[in-house]
């Protein structure tokens, strides 16, 4: 039988943590049942919240005196995604499940974290209906919305409740076949804007014997491709679509932070860029963008999506950003320029034609790089011309096969 992990608060909801594993039990599942809560249980745990609080490095007793729970609700997080990798490593894992309001929430979404991708992870909240990204973070976790409060069973919340661990019992009995593929992995970003030169670097790259896994340049997307390249499982990165940066100098709404453009760096991975969609900051629907912004280029590309010109001033941070990010590249790196224009909208008679501003992102590129051992590629294409990803694709393929990586 599968085990399913069942962990949450259960000094809180633990009425609601013993019913739900006796639908698991009746659904043929075995059950290991973890306390994330700090006050006294309300039903016996497998595995108690004194050992999940020294997991966490703390201890449930000073947690407890100390009455502080933003602290108490940060050490079971870690100690629960400690006892959740224990479990994973001795094979008694197979799913989890948890329940809770933003406090068990905030503890399920830390503990699955690590988890590795493809293992079942359902969290039932009432803070499903909002923004979930510090659930789910880049992870595969299935959010499912409360409707009521988790406050005892009644004739709605046991409904969603039995949906939640009959989902989570379907996942755990039902082994998804995966094609054994030993063909090496590429990293590629996309945006719709830039779909054409993916597309073209990625039949290239699987005839050349590459898996290729696309990321949408999404903010979350970014973020998701740089973790995966620190995991340690690509063989190279195709980052077309950097996009996400210029969110991250202006203040559109899908920036991917910091760290973007630096994992491959810091480790080596063999990597080739390009200013993909530079020209670009999203925001929401045209009602939303912030009052500052007044008076700027716009295209409402949909009717939730509404893009903004960046100016020639911004490429020319951006250039000097993508230079800073990877002149300290520890393994091979090349950089292409298109100059006919870096995304759908950047090109003769459309929205976004401003060859001054890409000029302007290119010459600062060129000047941090200077010295360095990045390679600088200018074509005369633009960014979605066939030609263009699939010369990306072959440099890349080229530094892969050298074997010079980090």
């Amino acid at each position: 039988m599968p085990t399913i992990c069942l962990i949450g608060t259960l000094d809180t909801k633990g009425q609601e943590y013993a019913w739900l594993r006796e639908r698991l039990r009746d659904l043929g599942c075995e059950v290991v049942l973890v306390d994330a809560g700090v006050g006294e249980p309300r039903v016996a745990a497998d595995i108690d919240n004194g050992r999940v609080a020294k997991a966490g490095g703390a201890d449930i007793e000073a947690l407890r005196a100390a009455g502080d729970r933003g602290a108490a609700v940060t050490a079971m997080g870690e100690g629960a995604a400690a006892v959740l990798a224990e479990l994973y490593a001795e094979g008694r894992l197979d799913a989890v499940l948890a329940v809770g309001g933003s406090g068990g929430s905030s503890i399920a979404g830390r503990a699955v974290r690590d988890l590795p991708i493809g293992l079942p992870k359902v969290i039932v909240s009432t803070m499903a209906s909002g923004d979930v990204s510090p659930y789910v973070g880049v992870k595969d976790v299935t959010l499912m919305y409360s409707v009521v409060d988790i406050a005892g069973i009644n004739r709605v919340s046991g409904r969603i409740l039995g949906n939640a661990a009959a989902a989570v019992a379907g996942m755990a009995h039902v082994a998804v076949p995966v094609d054994v593929d030993d063909r090496p992995l590429v990293a590629a970003s996309m945006f719709g804007v830039t779909t054409p030169a993916v597309d073209a670097a990625r039949e290239r790259l699987e005839e050349l014997g590459y898996e290729v896994l696309v990321f949408h340049a999404t903010g979350s997307g970014g973020q998701a491709l740089e973790a995966l390249v620190d995991s340690g499982l690509i063989a190279g990165v195709l980052d077309l679509t950097t996009t996400e940066l210029a969110d991250d100098l202006v203040g559109g709404v899908l920036s991917a932070g910091p760290g973007r453009l630096t994992a491959a760096s810091a480790s080596g991975v063999p990597q080739v860029v390009a200013p993909g969609a530079l020209d670009m900051v999203n925001f929401g629907p045209r009602d939303t963008v912030p009052e500052r912004f007044e008076g700027r280029l716009f295209h409402v590309h949909n009717p939730t999506v509404t893009l903004m010109r960046t100016t020639e001033e911004e490429m020319g941070e951006l250039g000097r950003r993508v230079a800073g990010k990877l002149c300290g590249a520890t393994g091979p790196t090349a950089l292409f320029l298109p100059r006919g224009g870096v995304s759908a909208l950047d090109s003769p008679g459309l929205a976004f034609h401003d060859p001054e501003a890409d000029q302007a992102c290119f010459e600062a590129v060129r000047e941090g790089l200077r010295g360095s051992a990045v390679q600088v590629e200018e074509l005369d294409l633009h960014i979605n011309d066939p030609g263009f990803g699939r010369a990306m694709a072959d440099r890349l393929h080229q530094m892969i096969s050298s074997g010079v990586a980090g």
